[in-house]
């Protein structure tokens, strides 16, 4: 895995500027707003360099159960299978392939109860032409409580992630490859964050099927040549 630093890490976004990196939020959010009912807007943040993100929201999909995933910018992300919780899905913006692995939570909690958000997901995102792979992001579902972190807990270790408006990313790159390769052996992953009204979120994501769904993102998706 490149150590891509604080510089482009992207997980999935809506289109921005010229297909840029930025654009792989956008598809991913959307589709994985299609596994479920889908939102009215999906929101996805690009991964700053610390200070500087913008967000992009791209047009609601319509609904589907299980994700033909609609065209954003004129590309037509492609389901590339369904394993358990997790889909795995193709895109190719600018004509450089990108691929991830996405899901939402299966429980979700706040503190006060019951207070409103748009929708979570989590990412696992491959770009080869970036030579990035298992890059791993949040969408929480609200602006995060500035200079605030958030945390991923698997089988009681703890992965920092540092926040920028509704995005979190692993603060250690490091890390990275350690913590997806407890993902594909665990059975599920609780995320904590803490809004900009400090609220507190506590989400716990399933990982059935993560790891059948990085197999096939990294058979489309390999770093190790250019597509």
């Amino acid at each position: 895995m490149k150590d891509h630093g604080r510089t482009a890490r992207v997980a999935p976004l809506a289109v921005a500027t010229a297909f840029g990196v930025v654009a792989i939020f956008a598809w991913e959010s959307v589709v994985l707003a299609q596994q479920t009912t889908p939102p009215t807007q999906s929101t996805q943040p690009t991964k700053p360099r610390p200070q500087s993100a913008q967000a992009s929201r791209p047009a609601a999909p319509a609904p589907v159960t299980q994700a033909s995933a609609p065209s954003s910018g004129g590309v037509q992300p492609l389901l590339l299978g369904q394993y358990g919780d997790w889909g795995a899905y193709m895109a190719t913006p600018g004509g450089k392939k990108v691929c991830f692995a996405l899901a939402k939570p299966a429980e979700s909690q706040t503190i006060p109860a019951n207070r409103p958000r748009d929708p979570a997901y989590m990412f696992v995102s491959s770009r080869p032409a970036e030579r990035v792979k298992d890059e791993v992001s949040i969408i929480i579902g609200y602006g995060f409580k500035p200079n605030s972190d958030a945390t991923i807990d698997l089988g009681g270790t703890n992965f920092p992630m540092y926040t920028q408006n509704d995005g979190a990313w692993i603060k250690n790159a490091a890390e990275e490859a350690r913590l997806v390769d407890s993902m594909r052996k665990g059975s599920d992953l609780v995320v904590k964050g803490t809004s900009a009204r400090g609220t507190q979120t506590t989400d716990t994501y399933s990982l059935k099927g993560l790891a059948q769904a990085l197999d096939r993102v990294g058979q489309e998706c390999s770093t190790g040549a250019q597509r």
